[in-house]
């Protein structure tokens, strides 16, 4: 995942005592030409983020912007122009934002309920396209994204960006790469957060537009911890539910009904085990990942102070007593990038979807790992809900025989591998 594209000053090339160097005389502090041109459909917060994203990277220039919110659209172009002075074009309809022939990548950054409708017109039009996770709010939707994704003729990445955080990017590397623990057996991955915050018309307050916390917010990881388990998952329980955020919440007469706090347990068919737990009412952002294998341990601990609005703290830690060397390291991306969303995971994230769309191998979740992120998801918001274990077999059968002929194909591929 490393870039390795020519070493760039930011630092240097953005002081004002250094306009005086010429854009002829510019060579460290020479900003790429953008080979692509791409709209963004939906410019609210991950909207405007992939915006930003992109005009710091340089290999792509944002031609135009829709969205159904006047607003959002007036407010987006007025804050790129902090980031670029190219003129952008406002879309009237998704229809044209998608099939302007000057476009040549879509991203889709719309709320959860509406990316299935939005994906299938942006389908239309052939080109590669971006979908922000999770991809559908249902299994039903999510599968029928998996069967289109096999007959189009170009490729779209769903929004899976942890994998490339500093040090989740690193933990991959070592156990998955280096094998730095042997083996994995246990994982254990654990987020603290504030709630969640403000958006258009408070959809993510609501479980039917935002697919469940355990969806919305942690097919993240559950992306993770499948990548990290090399296997797929047979059975998840989760216990969760309401313990402080939105209790009092009302939106055009509808009662919040979000959980803002949970604890998972998944089984894989390889027999490691792994946990998540979520806690959404903390001051402050923290995530730990312990990962052991039959050779040593890794922990991997973020911290982020959104009170005192200080970069990040990041460390990495292997454990491998008598075996090796054992270590721990410090991690973090240079400021511009760690800065510019989701503590530079977009970043990369926008590397690898430009890599695949210049014909390169990249490590971005596939189609089908960002529909067992949801089905982890799914289920263990159904354990919550019947309060017992749930058996991810029975729980696509019960889906229809569609889905239980992909899961047939899935433990073939997974056997064959």
């Amino acid at each position: 995942m490393i870039n390795k594209s020519r070493q760039r000053l930011r630092f240097f090339e953005s002081r004002k005592n250094q306009n005086h160097i010429s854009n002829a005389d510019r060579f460290l502090y020479k900003k790429p030409e953008p080979r692509h041109r791409i709209c963004v459909i939906g410019t609210g917060t991950m909207g405007q983020e992939h915006m930003r994203v992109s005009a710091l990277l340089g290999r792509a220039q944002v031609i135009g912007i829709y969205d159904c919110q006047t607003l959002s659209m007036d407010v987006a172009a007025e804050n790129f122009k902090e980031f670029s002075d190219h003129p952008l074009r406002f879309y009237s309809s998704l229809g044209l934002a998608c099939s302007d022939p000057d476009v040549d990548a879509i991203f889709i950054c719309t709320p959860n309920f509406t990316h299935r409708e939005v994906l299938e017109v942006a389908l239309e039009s052939g080109k590669p396209i971006f979908l922000e996770k999770p991809m559908a709010t249902t299994l039903k939707d999510a599968f029928d994204i998996v069967r289109w994704d096999l007959s189009y003729e170009s490729f779209i990445q769903i929004g899976l960006q942890y994998r490339y955080k500093a040090q989740y990017s690193e933990a991959i590397f070592e156990t998955l790469c280096r094998e730095s623990i042997g083996d994995i057996k246990t994982i254990a991955l654990s987020e603290s957060r504030p709630p969640f915050l403000d958006k258009v018309g408070q959809w993510n307050k609501f479980n039917i537009k935002s697919g469940g916390t355990l969806l919305e917010k942690c097919c993240h990881y559950f992306d993770l911890i499948n990548l990290l388990a090399s296997s797929h998952p047979s059975r998840v329980y989760a216990s969760g539910g309401r313990a402080l955020n939105f209790c009092d919440f009302e939106y055009a007469g509808v009662k919040s009904d979000i959980d803002d706090h949970a604890f998972v347990i998944i089984e894989y068919a390889n027999g490691v085990r792994a946990s998540f737990s979520l806690n959404m009412f903390s001051p402050n952002f923290s995530e730990e990942l312990v990962l052991v294998g039959d050779g040593g341990r890794l922990v991997a601990v973020e911290s982020f102070n959104v009170h005192k609005e200080t970069a990040s703290e990041i460390s990495m830690e292997i454990e491998t007593g008598e075996r090796q060397t054992s270590r721990q390291i410090e991690l973090g991306f240079p400021k511009a990038i760690e800065t510019s969303g989701h503590h530079g995971s977009t970043y990369f994230e926008h590397i690898a979807f430009f890599d695949r769309l210049e014909g390169k191998k990249t490590g971005a979740a596939t189609i089908d790992e960002g529909f067992w992120s949801i089905i982890v998801a799914t289920a263990a918001q159904l354990s919550i809900s019947r309060g017992e274990a749930v058996s991810i077999e029975e729980m696509l059968k019960q889906e229809g025989e569609d889905l239980q002929n992909w899961l047939s194909s899935q433990k073939s591929m997974l056997v064959g591998a």
